[in-house]
């Protein structure tokens, strides 16, 4: 139980299910060894991961962190955790996990996050003038725009002000905070309300979605009612997979897009030619094993063995490139992450910031590439096309699904 044993991994993030992965106790490695004595072995069964796969046998499930929100959650947890195991201070870990959980749960409830961007906003928040550009080349072409937040309207306003101008809620045609997601997207329950300049909740019952207002609340069903905006003509951009994207692919047919920040930094790692060099030799390597491992004389496996040692070697330095600890966001050695996985199960395409719109035409329908499957025709394998060269940095957006212009 990573709870009672207060280890915490970021499997869901940055391993796939069938490797190991690095587990802490506070600030602290645990060996490999001690970590599979407690899970019995190398596996994680997926019903411990979530409940989707099924209740586990044993009545634990892991937290999964999937988002860029559970930064300080995991830094949070590590540092009591490692003060009370330096301080030799008891305590019941379940408790600990829930006590900081409730916390940060406060600390939005509460606003005090909020008020603490909004006294120092250019300290958190970035003047984007690339997103004013994208949301001004789309409203000029007469698309409809729409903004669903979970965030106060006082803070949407004051931060939106400073990315996009005083001028902002004239981009959009529809803007909703305070929305709950994902609970928007499947409570029916909750009508919208109107927001007016002082913040007040108003009274009103909302029989149409005005352009220039703000509302509060509400739900998808309702949203869907008053607007008509339905199905694959709507392209839905969010940078949670399970409260922004999930939902709406599989129950209301939307069009997804994520934003994915690591994106731009992994992108300008794998355009250096250090990377190039290895990646290519490694596959290369890779591929002199697969072919020469049928020679059993002794010569033979003496440069074989020197090949698998010079193959892990480079494996781990790949690894190295993005991140000392957990490697690349998208990859496990050869395979994809969990997250990947879950991110071409429910978005369409993926970018490193909506600004990287501006290099395409409004028109511009986004092909997936064929990704080639084990028993298909050479003509698809490594190394018998070039491969097309990789996007510049921040700029590209990769297509999972088909996903049209218009």
């Amino acid at each position: 139980d990573p709870l009672h044993s207060f280890h915490f991994s970021l499997l869901s993030l940055l391993e796939s299910n069938s490797t190991t992965c690095d587990f802490s106790r506070g600030l602290s490695v645990v060996p490999d060894e001690e970590v599979i004595e407690m899970y019995e072995g190398s596996h994680v069964p997926l019903e411990q991961m979530s409940d989707f796969y099924g209740k586990s046998s044993h009545g634990n499930t892991m937290k999964q962190f999937m988002d860029i929100f559970s930064l300080p959650e995991m830094s949070l947890l590590s540092c009591v955790n490692e003060y009370f195991l330096k301080n030799n201070i008891d305590y019941e870990p379940v408790h600990l996990y829930k006590d900081v959980k409730d916390s940060i749960r406060d600390v939005h409830i509460k606003g005090i996050m909020y008020r603490a961007i909004e006294a120092d906003i250019e300290k958190y928040i970035c003047y984007a003038e690339q997103t004013r550009a994208v949301l001004a080349k789309l409203a000029d072409h007469g698309k409809k725009m729409f903004l669903i937040t979970n965030s106060p309207s006082s803070f949407v306003d004051k931060g939106m002000r400073y990315i996009v101008g005083k001028d902002w809620r004239d981009l959009f045609d529809v803007v909703i905070v305070q929305a709950e997601k994902p609970n928007f997207f499947n409570d029916k329950r909750r009508p919208f309300r109107k927001v007016n300049e002082k913040g007040v909740l108003l009274w009103d019952k909302i029989h149409k979605l005005q352009k220039g207002q703000i509302y509060k609340q509400g739900n998808l069903y309702e949203f869907l009612k008053l607007t008509g905006w339905r199905g694959s003509k709507v392209l839905y951009f969010g940078d949670h997979i399970y409260s922004d994207l999930a939902d709406l692919t599989l129950k209301h047919g939307w069009r997804t897009g994520a934003i994915i920040p690591e994106l731009r930094s992994e992108l300008r790692i794998m355009n250096t030619e250090q990377y190039i060099q290895t990646m290519t030799w490694l596959q290369t390597l890779t591929g002199l094993l697969e072919q020469m491992q049928v020679h059993r004389d002794v010569e033979s496996q003496l440069v074989l063995q020197e090949w698998k040692k010079e193959r892990k070697e480079m494996r781990d330095m790949t690894k190295n490139f993005f991140n000392a600890q957990f490697g690349s966001l998208f990859r496990t050695d050869q395979n994809p992450t969990y997250f990947l996985r879950r991110l071409s199960r429910f978005a369409d395409i993926y970018m490193a910031s909506l600004s990287c719109l501006l290099s395409y035409d409004v028109s511009h329908t986004f092909y997936p590439r064929r990704t080639p499957l084990q028993h298909e025709l050479p003509a698809w394998s490594d190394g018998a096309r070039a491969p097309a060269p990789a996007p510049a940095p921040g700029s590209a957006c990769a297509p999972l699904r088909e996903a049209h212009g218009d």
